[in-house]
């Protein structure tokens, strides 16, 4: 029994080598390597049938692969952290808070990278401590809740499945607090000025500033503490707020504002200025009285409301009536010449100071008055020849010829001029018409007329109109012609 399954291993051996023989046939050549058993029993045979395959390599490339497939995988490279960060430094940092950020590695390996873990420790100790419980994605990180004062130690250290990467550690500790920044004021455009006010109006007045911490603001009114009952102060992390209800001349000055971080300082001044109206000035008084003239003189006002005068206004007044009118306004002298006064007459007169704000309530009155004395002038008319208008009549419009018919009224009409008045008079072929009822005789302003009421057969002729008087006279006449009145052939059957 024993002796049979000698030849079938044998036989079993032989059936790769012809295999290999046929080794350009690719389809048969993975049937040997699924038979385990075979191989772990005649490990010798195997090896030796190896060796004819390594020394004929010639009979053709499909046969090496087929030789090297039962060499045992590589096994894939162990895991291996990546190499530490880079560029890490502080970003910023306030009173309880340190900002850093840093770049990735340089060398992140196949693994990848997970992310990164934070640690602190105080300066002197060596007690790290990861501030963040999940791993930090980004190259950044905001270190929170710290106590003001602190020296921190602060180090990044990147992970991955390799485990954890050298750390980078900033090169000194760092000061929990606050970076100052020196502090400046901006003042606005219009308070570089002098701010100008009235009596009685609201001031608030913004002026930002800059700097960190937040600076320290203090201001002073000139030189001396501000008298907080008058002037409220009120000041923000961005801008301080100067602040007057109704504000009075007393409060005009120069006001300063400091800022203050730590050893740093800066400081801006603004003028304000209350002005109210001006009083009326000192005295006025007649320096001169001459002709149709009086010569005034006065002296500023004692009172200028805060401000400089622009100017005066100068009115009189005539003692008769008492009105007063303005002769002079905007006049800058102190002294001024009325004229075109009226002879006879009294006058007294004041005078307004005037600055920005308007015209003084009140005014200096002249404690005398001036008057215009009358001058001893007779007047002597001239003597004039009297024009001599004495003209003969003149007719400047004659009569014309006139033709009417038998019952219907006509008139004659002509102009005459002379001085003295003329007589004028109508004539009937020579004859003097008079008050004959049938005629009507008009004269106006030289418009002569004469109406022949329902003139008949006899009352054509020729018509004269004559003009007399102490320089002579004239006559103009006409023709009238007294026609019958058309009667057509039907009327006369």
């Amino acid at each position: 029994m024993p002796s049979k399954p000698a030849p079938i291993k044998k036989a079993a051996k032989k059936e790769p080598a012809k295999k290999e023989e046929k080794a350009p046939e690719p389809a048969p050549a993975p049937e040997p390597a699924p038979e385990p058993a075979p191989a772990e029993a005649a490990p010798a045979p195997a090896e030796a049938e190896a060796a004819p395959a390594e020394a004929a390599p010639a009979e053709g490339d499909a046969a090496a692969p087929a030789a090297e497939e039962p060499k045992a995988p590589t096994p894939p490279p162990a895991d291996e952290p990546t190499s530490a960060p880079v560029d890490l430094f502080v970003e910023d940092k306030n009173d309880t808070s340190v900002t850093i950020i840093w770049s990735q590695p340089e060398t992140i390996g196949v693994t990848g990278l997970d992310g990164y873990t934070i640690e602190v420790c105080k300066e002197g100790t060596e007690d790290w401590k990861a501030v963040n419980e999940d791993l930090q994605k980004s190259c950044r990180y905001v270190i929170k809740n710290l106590t003001t004062g602190d020296r921190l130690k602060i180090r990044v250290v990147a992970v991955n499945a390799g485990g954890r990467s050298p750390p980078v550690a900033l090169p000194e500790a760092v000061l929990v607090k606050e970076v100052a920044d020196r502090p400046k004021v901006r003042l606005p455009r219009f308070l570089r000025q002098r701010y100008v006010a009235y009596v009685g109006d609201k001031i608030n007045l913004t002026i930002p500033f800059t700097g960190k911490p937040k600076p320290v603001v203090s201001w002073i009114k000139n030189g001396a503490p501000l008298d907080t009952k008058r002037v409220n102060i009120r000041s923000t992390d961005r801008d301080s707020i100067l602040f007057i209800r109704a504000s009075e001349r007393d409060d005009s000055g120069v006001y300063e504002m400091c800022v203050k971080v730590e050893d740093f300082e800066d400081k801006a001044s603004l003028t304000l200025q209350i002005v109210e109206l001006p009083g009326p000035p000192a005295s006025v008084k007649i320096a001169d009285t001459w002709g149709f003239n009086v010569a005034l003189e006065w002296t500023p006002p004692s009172d200028n409301g805060n401000t400089e005068i622009t100017g005066y206004t100068i009115q009189k007044a005539d003692k008769k009536t008492g009105d007063w009118f303005t002769v002079l306004d905007h006049y800058h002298r102190l002294n001024a010449t009325i004229s075109d006064l009226i002879m006879g007459n009294t006058y007294k007169f004041r005078v307004f100071s005037e600055n920005k704000c308007g015209i003084s309530e009140e005014a200096a009155v002249t404690k005398t008055e001036a008057t215009i004395q009358k001058t001893g002038i007779d007047y002597k008319p001239p003597d004039y020849k009297e024009h001599d208008f004495s003209e003969a009549p003149k007719f400047t419009t004659s009569l014309s010829d006139r033709s009417t018919t038998v019952g219907y009224s006509t008139k004659l009409l002509c102009s005459v001029r002379g001085h003295p008045k003329p007589k004028i008079e109508w004539m009937k072929n020579q004859m003097i018409i008079g008050d004959d009822p049938k005629f009507r005789q008009i004269t106006v302003q030289g418009i002569c007329s004469l109406e022949i009421r329902k003139p008949g057969n006899f009352d054509g002729g020729v018509y004269t109109c004559r003009a007399k008087n102490d320089h002579g006279e004239s006559t103009v006449s006409c023709k009238l012609e007294v026609k019958q009145p058309v009667i057509a052939d039907a009327e006369k059957k």
